[in-house]
């Protein structure tokens, strides 16, 4: 009989999407909170607008310099593991070979079955140094543009996000109309993004655009009130 073939589908993209979540969810809640809370101070649509973008842009930079050196960070600390690995498989092979037979230990493999796969693998050091990286220190390799992606990624995901709750104000020239417009698209943006993160990420798209309403709804409420309560002061 013949066979369908078997193709697996699997995402691989954890690492970008994790960066659009950090850019958007920040975006979408500080300046609505800076918006929401200069609305009562001000009835001026267009001052609530120039605050906002200088937040925006503000808050994009400080976001993706943020992303550029963690991820900076993270190579850092795999080439320095990595380098640290390199010098043991070199000095010290039997002791990092009762290491690696422990591993497979782990998966329930036996000392025979161990033993040509460990000898393989001291034939072979770079690859024996990968090995250990990733199922000894659980440790993968970075991409070497992570650093740049990961700036872009979230700079951009928070200027998008932030664009959002500050286009009624664009369009309105009251903040009393503009603000509960601002809501809205704020809660319609953040039941939107949760459900396409669902997606992504294999959650269903109905429970994470709750959840993402429900957390980014208190977060965005809390600096709300936070803003509010210092303007009176």
């Amino acid at each position: 009989m013949p066979q369908t073939p078997h193709h697996e589908r699997h995402f691989t993209a954890s690492e970008a999407v994790r960066d659009i979540v950090i850019g958007m969810s920040d975006g979408l809640t500080v300046p609505f909170a800076l918006a929401a809370g200069l609305s009562g101070a001000v009835d001026s649509a267009r001052i609530v607008v120039m605050a906002g973008l200088a937040e925006v842009a503000a808050g994009s930079i400080a976001m993706g310099l943020g992303g550029y050196l963690a991820a900076r960070s993270d190579a850092e600390h795999y080439a320095s593991e990595r380098l640290r690995e390199e010098r043991e498989v070199g000095s010290m092979p039997q002791e990092e070979a009762a290491e690696t037979a422990a591993i497979f230990r782990d998966y329930g493999l036996t000392d025979t079955q161990i033993a040509p796969i460990v000898h393989s693998l001291r034939s072979r050091p770079r690859s024996w140094v990968d090995f250990m990286m990733r199922f000894e220190l659980g440790i993968e390799r970075p991409d070497p543009m992570r650093a740049v992606s990961s700036a872009a990624t979230i700079a951009g995901a928070y200027i998008a996000g932030g664009l959002i709750p500050l286009a009624p104000y664009f369009v309105m020239p009251d903040t009393r109309s503009a603000l509960p417009a601002s809501v809205i698209v704020t809660l319609v943006a953040l039941l939107a993004f949760g459900g396409v993160k669902g997606r992504f990420t294999g959650t269903r798209p109905l429970r994470s655009a709750l959840q993402t309403v429900l957390v980014g709804g208190l977060a965005a409420g809390a600096a709300f009130f936070i803003a509010r309560l210092l303007g009176q002061q």
